[in-house]
């Protein structure tokens, strides 16, 4: 019978294997032992940063829904707390960040602190933010953590004659932006009807003072404004007779706009390009109410009657109410720019079947009518 040697045995393999095993679990026992790890780093037990853990909460909604101008509080916290602690906050209109804040901590709890700041909805769609704490170096320090996105959309509401409140103030300077010229405030008084009836007439919407909830969303994001048609007039008044509005500009900037009655089908205003020649405040002996002139007895001036249609007797018809301020805003030699069809578009009570979405071309000095007299 042949006897193998134990060196040459399975038994000495399964053997070697099994004292491999023990010898480095043996090994890592060691390794996470404390006692040995701070043996081997001189006395110091190595620690990794604590776990940071921030969250947020956006207070002051309804349905995830903040109404325009209202204020929304970001609520936050942060574990654990740190002296000097601070969280950079960012914050989105429509998908695009507007803002980043380095919010301060505060200590809230035994191991964790508070932060909040706030925003206004001044415009926009949806609102968001998240917020990110870049962690502490040094003695104690902690890691790295951020928030998840959160969002909210943005609530418009139409507004009433005589309301009074915050939202009506920024709709009063979104108007502003706008150049619609009406006065300071927080109500919405007969300045600002005359404003809302003034950006109806330019985008061809029915010509009353209401606004509605979509007007106040068009005039709070900027929509809707007027695009001058001459600009190197300069400092110059134009009348795009189609809108029934008037116009003044520097240049490309529009800065006051005011809705007129131009000239009724039988005595249409003139076209053309002139230049005021002539003013005469107060009224005269036909009614007109400070009369600012640009050629033969054509001019822009107050008037009892106003109505959404062409229906002076060439002028350009202005409210009382705002021809002081267009009186003020004329000087002699100003250039006026008189263009369009005033008789196309939504005008009452003509019917037409073209909506008249541009401002039409430039008929001439008459716009291919005869007028019979002059106001």
């Amino acid at each position: 019978m042949h006897v193998r040697p134990f060196a040459q045995s399975p038994l000495r393999f399964v053997l070697s294997t099994a004292l491999l095993l023990i010898a480095g679990f043996a090994a890592l026992a060691l390794a996470s032992s404390p006692a040995q790890a701070a043996k081997s780093n001189g006395g110091v037990v190595p620690e990794g940063p604590d776990r940071a853990t921030v969250k947020i909460k956006p207070l002051g909604l309804k349905n995830h829904r903040a109404t325009i101008m209202s204020k929304v509080t970001i609520k936050g916290s942060i574990k654990p707390f740190r002296n000097k602690q601070r969280v950079s906050v960012y914050l989105y209109k429509d998908g695009k960040r507007f803002d980043v804040r380095k919010v301060k901590v505060h200590k809230a709890g035994r191991n964790y602190g508070s932060f909040r700041t706030s925003i206004y909805t001044r415009d926009g769609l949806r609102y968001g933010v998240r917020a990110k704490y870049w962690g502490k170096k040094g003695n104690n320090p902690v890691g790295r953590d951020s928030t998840e996105h959160k969002s909210w959309k943005v609530r418009y509401v139409g507004l009433a004659k005589d309301q009074c409140g915050r939202v009506v103030a920024g709709f009063r300077k979104a108007l502003n932006r706008l150049a619609l010229v009406p006065d300071n405030g927080r109500c919405f008084n007969g300045k600002m009807e005359r404003a809302v009836l003034a950006y109806r007439k330019l985008n061809d919407m029915s010509r009353n003072s209401r606004a509605s909830k979509s007007i106040v969303k068009r005039v709070f994001n900027g929509k809707g404004g007027y695009h001058v048609r001459r600009p190197g007039l300069g400092n110059h008044m134009e009348a795009p007779l189609s809108k029934q509005v008037m116009v003044f500009s520097k240049g490309r900037k529009p800065y006051a706009i005011f809705p007129i009655a131009s000239g009724a089908p039988a005595t249409p205003t003139i076209l053309g390009t002139y230049s005021f020649y002539w003013k005469d405040p107060g009224y005269n002996s036909l009614g007109m109410y400070y009369s600012s002139y640009f050629i033969r007895g054509y001019a822009t001036h107050g008037y009892q009657s106003v109505p959404n249609y062409p229906a002076s007797h060439g002028c350009l018809r202005t409210f009382i109410s705002d021809q002081p301020r267009i009186y003020r805003i004329t000087r002699i030699g100003m250039p006026v720019y008189t263009f369009g069809n005033a008789f196309r578009g939504r005008v009452e009570p003509y019917k037409v079947k073209v909506s008249g979405g541009d401002l039409g071309p430039d008929l001439g000095a008459t716009g291919g009518l005869d007028p019979t007299s002059f106001n």
